[in-house]
């Protein structure tokens, strides 16, 4: 693994293909950013993070920085429709749990999981014939 990689390629390619069926379960973009910030304001940090992206209204940023330990979610307008800061906050509860256990690229894709499984809009029921 790359120095300062906390994942190996093995962890990379799950946690890719975890996000991808996220992203298909909840309509929503999945991001995740695993690093370093330094001596900022990690929300503030998560937040520009989560600007950036190409439709923020419909995406998600998890971010973690494991040398602090923190861990900041953020949601946009249309995902928090379906998913409620109380949900996100039981998702961190059982992330930050695994990651003191020490599996933080398990921690991530259970996380991620969660939320898209809480991210997902309501099944309209179907017409019968």
């Amino acid at each position: 693994m790359p120095a300062g990689d906390p994942f190996s390629a093995r962890e990379h390619a799950l946690l890719d293909a975890t996000i991808r069926r996220a992203e298909q379960t909840c309509r929503a973009e999945i991001s995740v950013f695993v690093g370093n910030v330094e001596g900022e304001d990690p929300r503030a940090f998560a937040t520009r993070l989560h600007n950036t992206l190409v439709a923020p209204a419909r995406s998600i940023v998890v971010m973690v920085d494991p040398t602090r330990r923190l861990l900041e979610v953020v949601t946009g307008g249309d995902v928090r429709r379906h998913l409620s800061d109380a949900a996100v906050e039981l998702v961190v509860l059982h992330m930050r749990t695994d990651f003191a256990n020490g599996d933080l690229a398990g921690g991530l894709r259970r996380g991620i999981e969660m939320l898209a499984e809480r991210a997902r809009p309501p099944q309209l029921p179907t017409a019968r014939a």
